[in-house]
């Protein structure tokens, strides 16, 4: 009895993998989804949801040197992936330091030290040293020139449509979990209950959009996408009964 052959993932699929991501120089780790490291590095948000994240292979999701190393991987396998600077933050680029007069932070009472990150012009960037009069500043990415390391475990490839159109659902709207979504595939139309719970989140109407985009590029055989959100009658509460008035006293003691 032949085993089964485990396929390796490819440009396309739809997958869901778990990273942590370092800098192989200094080994300081920069990004992850596992919230037990992100805690333990000290990269850790409140608010922030720690999943797998989706990718779909070769679209240009994540760096396009993680993007590579994903192809030919098997769900749940782990790996490590190095990747260079050109195929991770770019290469650090000499005529983004700038020299600024100091009197520039002064105006905006700002007092520039190495290492301090800011925004300046509408742009991130890093002071590097403060000098007699002028401080350098940088504007490249901080990653730009780093060679990386991504440890990264493939936990699920997704086969069925109906759970790669929820997972770009979920992807837009992450407030949704993906078992509370109703979903129904029906020749070229797709339709979806929106959770009463998303019906009045911040930015829905633009997610909608996202989605339908998503759906357009990746299943183009979808002629319409419809969200349906519905209001059920729920039970009244009983109402909870009057006080009555305390009986008078029949005489004073």
């Amino acid at each position: 009895m032949s085993e089964k052959k485990e396929e390796m993932t490819k440009k396309g699929d739809f997958i869901f993998i778990d990273y942590m991501g370092k800098v192989k120089e200094t080994g300081e780790t920069f990004s992850t989804t596992l919230e037990e490291v992100a805690k333990k590095e000290g990269l850790h948000k409140e608010g922030s949801v720690y999943n797998p994240d989706l990718v779909v292979v070769g679209e240009g999701w994540v760096l396009k040197g993680l993007d590579e190393g994903l192809k030919g991987l098997k769900e749940g396998e782990t790996a490590t992936i190095e990747i260079p600077p050109d195929k991770g933050f770019g290469n650090r680029d000499p005529s983004k330091v700038k020299m600024v007069p100091f009197r520039k932070f002064k105006d905006e009472r700002v007092a520039p030290f190495p290492g301090m990150k800011l925004e300046m012009d509408g742009k991130p960037a890093v002071i590097r040293s403060v000098g007699a009069g002028r401080v350098q500043v940088d504007f490249n990415p901080s990653l730009a020139g780093k060679n990386l390391l991504y440890q990264v475990t493939v936990k699920k490839v997704l086969k069925k449509k109906t759970d790669k159109i929820k997972a770009l659902i979920e992807r837009r709207i992450p407030a949704i979990a993906t078992e509370k979504l109703d979903l129904n595939v029906e020749g070229k139309n797709v339709k979806v209950h929106l959770p009463e719970e998303v019906f009045f989140l911040e930015g829905l109407q633009l997610a909608k959009r996202g989605i339908n985009m998503d759906i357009q590029r990746f299943f183009p055989e979808v002629e319409e996408l419809s969200f349906i959100e519905s209001f059920k009658k729920k039970a009244l509460e009983p109402a909870e009964p009057e006080p009555q008035p305390k009986a008078a006293e029949e005489g004073k003691k």
